[in-house]
């Protein structure tokens, strides 16, 4: 985005990738499909220090901007909830598309090129006829020089396709504080007897509402899925984001209704019912066989006319505000942004530039910006490399 940006206002420009192949995470997103952005972009759809941060290129390049993109050149798309678009066929048409307009522009793409060093020249250095040559790169066994410098590296996330923490090591050498980083959009694990619980349950998936109240009561109404390694989905992967290590979270397993009033009810419309049977109409009946052990074993064999309101009140609490203390999570392996990152106080938010380091630019996930799940993070991709590009 940024190249062909820049392309279009006639600079030359080079993109050099250390990967063999260009746009890998591109490729494996949205389950192949790119969940390129959401109908619904909004500032509070981001996590940053400096939260304000990202208006300014979020606004000047809307995600109505890249669907124009993408319609122009015909590439199919739907939507999916929550106002998630997709590619109808494959994010291989996301991929296409962008190499298209930076080819069309003039732009050149290295892959395979891995950059082993980088360094400022001086104020005064020559010239060249497009401006001053500001940065000096050891790049694929050649020095290459430039005028302007974008690190867009990405985070440490799956670094199976190639993450590092390079951007953060350009970062430092030029002076910039990037603050602490860690897994987001990421399953919980556990270590405790819990574990063994998600192992049986493995592939069990359900709508639910995840919130962690230890942090403001973010929550989040989605899937929740069971794996032998503890919980995932989408639920639990926006979750991720807010959570902290030692801190627990709640589950509503029951959204959108008292099941206080509906125990109540059909203790008056099945006396004789066990719990496990009547939670049995509404949840799958492993899950309320795992619970059963959990939470109410004294009463598992009790019919519920027997069952004191007390407990009944107690269990329903339980069962909408589920309380469970992850061990961590699945780490960077499988986490699909990092939170944290390059500074934002030390960068323009209107070019993204550098305030310590003329020419040297930083977008997209290596800065401390980071989107919830839905399509926001490649948004941010789009506009902050959209906002640097005017300005390189």
């Amino acid at each position: 985005m940024c190249a062909m940006a820049a392309g279009r206002r006639g600079r030359r420009v080079l993109v050099v990738d250390s990967s063999k192949k260009l746009g890998k995470k591109i490729l494996m997103s949205g389950g192949g499909r790119c969940n390129f952005t959401n109908l619904y972009v909004e500032p509070g759809n981001f996590l940053s220090a400096n939260p304000h941060f990202c208006i300014s290129a979020l606004n000047r390049y809307t995600q109505w901007d890249f669907i124009a993109l993408v319609d122009k050149h015909r590439v199919p798309w739907e939507e999916r909830k929550h106002g998630q678009l997709f590619c109808r066929d494959s994010a291989k048409d996301i991929l296409n598309l962008l190499v298209a307009e930076c080819e069309q522009v003039g732009v050149s793409l290295r892959t395979h090129c891995q950059v082993t060093g980088i360094s400022a020249l001086p104020a005064d250095a020559a010239g060249a006829a497009s401006g001053p040559v500001r940065f000096r790169l050891a790049a694929g066994g050649e020095t290459l020089t430039a005028e302007s410098l974008v690190v867009a590296t990405g985070g440490l996330s799956i670094p199976t396709l190639g993450a590092s923490g390079f951007g953060y090591d350009i970062a430092r050498q030029f002076g910039h504080e990037v603050l602490p980083t860690r897994a987001g959009l990421v399953p919980f694990t556990f270590s405790d007897g819990f574990k063994a619980v998600t192992e049986r349950l493995s592939g069990l998936a359900l709508d639910a509402v995840l919130s962690a109240p230890d942090n403001d009561g973010q929550a989040f109404s989605e899937s929740l899925l069971f794996t032998h390694r503890g919980l995932s989905g989408p639920a639990v992967l926006q979750l991720s984001n807010y959570w902290q290590p030692g801190e627990r979270i709640a589950i509503d397993l029951l959204p959108g209704e008292s099941v206080a009033d509906w125990l109540k009810a059909r203790k008056r419309s099945h006396p004789r019912s066990l719990l496990r049977t009547l939670l049995g109409e509404r949840l799958a009946k492993s899950l309320v066989l795992e619970l059963q052990a959990l939470l109410w074993p004294a009463w598992a064999e009790t019919a519920i006319t027997d069952v004191p309101d007390a407990v009944l009140l107690a269990l329903a609490g339980e069962l909408q505000a589920w309380s469970l203390k992850p061990s961590g999570t699945e780490g960077y392996r499988t986490a699909e942004v990092t939170l944290g990152g390059v500074d934002t106080r030390e960068l323009s938010s209107r070019t993204m530039e550098s305030r310590r380091q003329p020419g040297l630019y930083f977008i997209g996930e290596v800065v401390d910006v980071t989107g919830w799940l839905g399509g926001f993070n490649f948004q941010w991709a789009w506009s902050s490399g959209q906002a640097a590009g005017q300005f390189v």
